[in-house]
């Protein structure tokens, strides 16, 4: 058996402490501290920005099955519990302040701070303010295995046998007293250190902390602040919008990580691996609008290596669906289309035209492979019942069939051949480029010729393997605008949307009319939560085409409502700084609001909330590649005064707003800005338009049948 050794060595104080925090790599994210109250216990997260993180709860022990300390896919430790002299600290008496960096907890014996440090196995727990002659922690046990050992220090075993070990150290050079789960040391110790490893990497890690963890500390405090100050600088005249996108912004950075090569995480606690559909969903709001071209490019890179080049494959050409360290699944039809269109997106904002050479054998082989095997004879791409981001099965059974043609994965393969035949255009093949435009220009003609619905005010939302339409009310006709140019349609599609599954707390994967319809994700006593996801449940990632498409017709003060709802979510509901995955569609009995399901910091929530933000309030849409700049600002009337900057190409793209005018101008690159300057907006068709609002519980047929509960859940 392997065990997790606690070696207990003299070491000197490091890491960051309060007073510390005065300093300009930590002023600012002091500045975006927010106070979480016992009876509000809000969930929170931090990353190393490798392959671990940290996910637990402001004011409880953390005893939840996917808590604590996550390392590559293994979860190592699930919480701790600090002490003073004979009493252990109880979380629910503590006021906390979580921070983007740091946690930070206050009793009245002590304070506690707690860290993770970048590219590092280690927690720093640190304790100041002591009232008390010693301090401890104890580490929970539902982990660990093997009892108390004394070997050198204190030994645990690992509940799976990894080969690793748990090191747990005082932060200063003091004696320290063994206990029955933890060490106990002067208060003059200060904290603790945590790391996790071979024996030699532990003693490695202990050492270099020792001499260096003050300077790691202030490496990843600056690190965030320069996202914040160099990249994504923002400051309105709404102090708490200016709170919202700082904590959006870095809360979806911590999600970019390096477990399998450079990658997005899908999402915190339990999707800590990267889907390649949800990474490329999540690009543009991660990385494109936050300047972070090398990052998008190096995922886009390793990403491109996973393909499936197996010309025998049935999935031949396509990029992962998931890639974690058990496998690579391919079982996904848009996360390829995906990937070709954000390399294009990306080359739209650096205007990096040498990266054409080094992505197109993705891309052609990726369009090549599908017209070869996934395409009919209307140039349609072909898929499984499952092979869309509404993917879920139960027992291997879908839950939501869309086979054949669903119309999303249509409009994604449009822009796919649309992108891919302007980068072989780039690349001199002429032939390919012509042929790859006619297929996009054959799929859209008979896309709005099979697919629109002018007298129901619908697009159908797929066509069966037969040929017979889908007429079920989803969001995912909202995708597909580009293939229709009937804009009277397509107005009158973004209303009905709108009114039908645009709720105030983000947009319904189903109309509540439907016989399908769950109005709640997780309502156990009467149905599997599966059957929702896709047939009721609120998916926050869909909000934003939602608040695209109504920008886009002028309707700016409606999306702005629902900005500034996800806004307060991150800032004072759920998971500090971040948008959930999913939520009901209906408020439970007795409430006004909804609650939150699925993971509780989602990349693509996160991503597209701030995507619309520069790309359609802000109006910034940049064309690197043609040395073009579109801003077209659609600013709701609260905002009366703005600052950003954003990097585009090799320059910076200084953006005010202030007495009603906009001044626009880019330093350090040479593009032509084409400012296209809000006009009034006086459309019939969405006069009086409003949010859906709830129907009765009782009126739906899934309250009439109870539903065991499957045991894995």
């Amino acid at each position: 058996m392997k065990n997790i050794l606690l070696i207990f060595p003299l070491m000197a104080c490091v890491g960051c402490n309060q007073q510390q925090s005065n300093t300009d790599s930590c002023a600012l994210l002091d500045s975006l501290g927010i106070s979480v109250s016992a009876t509000e216990n809000r969930e929170y997260s931090y990353t190393d920005k490798k392959s671990g993180y940290w996910y637990g709860t402001t004011h409880q022990d953390s005893t939840f099955f996917w808590s604590g300390w996550n390392i590559a896919k293994k979860r190592i430790l699930s919480d701790y519990q600090l002490g003073v002299d004979q009493d252990f600290l109880n979380r629910k008496e503590a006021a906390c302040i979580v921070y983007p960096h740091k946690l930070v907890r206050n009793w009245k014996q002590a304070q506690e701070t707690f860290y993770l440090v970048d590219d590092r196995p280690v927690l720093y727990i640190g304790m100041d303010q002591v009232e008390g002659d010693s301090i401890a922690i104890r580490l929970n046990q539902d982990l660990l295995q093997g009892g108390l050992m004394q070997d050198e220090g204190i030994a645990y075993g690992l509940a799976e046998d990894s080969g690793h070990q748990i090191l747990l150290a005082p932060a200063k050079d003091c004696d320290f007293r063994g206990m029955k789960e933890g060490i106990k040391v002067p208060a003059s110790a200060q904290g603790f250190l945590i790391t996790f490893g071979t024996p030699e990497e532990n003693k490695k890690l202990l050492s270099e902390f020792r001499k260096n963890g003050k300077q790691w500390l202030n490496e990843r405090a600056l690190r965030m602040t320069r996202l914040l100050t160099e990249f994504n600088p923002v400051s309105t005249n709404l102090k708490e919008l200016d709170h919202a996108l700082n904590w959006l912004t870095l809360t979806t950075d911590e999600l970019v990580t390096e477990q399998q090569g450079k990658g997005i995480y899908a999402g915190l606690p339990w999707f800590n691996e990267y889907w390649g559909r949800d990474m490329f969903i999540s690009m543009p709001g991660t990385c494109l609008v936050s300047g972070q071209f090398d990052i998008a490019k190096q995922i886009l890179m390793d990403f491109a290596k996973l393909q499936d080049k197996n010309p025998e494959s049935p999935t031949y050409g396509r990029i992962p669906n998931r890639a974690n360290l058990e496998g690579i699944l391919y079982n996904t039809t848009d996360g390829t289309p995906r990937f070709v269109i954000q390399a294009f997106e990306l080359l739209e904002y650096s205007g990096d035209t040498a990266f054409i050479r080094d992505i197109y054998p993705a891309i052609k082989l990726s369009i090549e492979a599908s017209c070869k095997n996934f395409t009919d004879d209307k140039g349609y791409l072909t898929h499984a019942d499952a092979d869309t981001w509404m993917d879920v099965k139960r027992n291997g059974i879908p839950g939501l069939p869309r086979g054949n043609r669903a119309n999303d994965i249509q409009a994604l393969w449009y822009k796919q051949l649309e992108a891919g035949s302007k980068l072989a255009e780039k690349m001199g093949e002429t032939e390919t480029a012509e042929r790859w435009a006619r297929l996009a220009e054959k799929v859209r003609s008979n896309f709005e010729q099979d697919y629109c619905d002018k007298k129901h005010v619908l697009i159908y939302d797929h066509l069966n393997a037969d040929g017979s339409p889908d007429m079920q009310v989803r969001p995912n006709q909202l995708y597909c605008f580009e293939m229709v140019q009937d804009e009277t349609f397509k107005k009158k599609v973004t209303r009905r949307c709108w009114e039908e599954l645009v709720y105030p707390w983000g947009v319904a994967s189903l109309t509540q009319w439907d016989n399908q319809f769950h109005p709640q994700h997780e309502n156990w006593h009467y149905y599997h939560k599966d059957d929702a996801y896709h047939n009721g449940t609120v998916w926050l990632w869909n909000n934003g085409i939602a608040m695209q498409r109504m920008i886009e017709y002028g309707q700016v003060e409606m999306a702005w409502e629902l900005f500034q709802n996800m806004n307060r979510q991150a800032l004072k509901e759920g998971a500090i700084g971040s948008l959930s995955e999913n939520a009901d569609a209906h408020p439970r009995t007795g409430q006004n609001w909804v609650n939150r399901s699925g993971t509780f910091l989602q990349a693509w929530s996160n991503a597209e909330h701030l995507r619309v933000w520069y790309q359609y309030f802000l109006g910034i849409r940049p064309d690197m590649m043609n040395r073009t700049i579109i801003i077209e600002p659609k600013l709701p009337k609260e905002i009366t005064s703005l600052e950003t900057q954003v990097k585009i190409g090799k320059g910076t793209l200084h953006y005010v707003y202030r007495d009603g005018k906009f001044d626009c101008k880019l330093e350090g690159d040479d593009a032509e800005i084409k400012l296209i300057l809000p006009q009034p907006v006086d459309d019939p068709i969405f006069n009086g338009i409003k949010f859906c609002t709830p129907s009765p519980l009782e009126h739906y047929p899934c309250f009439d049948t109870y539903h065991e509960p499957a045991l894995t859940y």
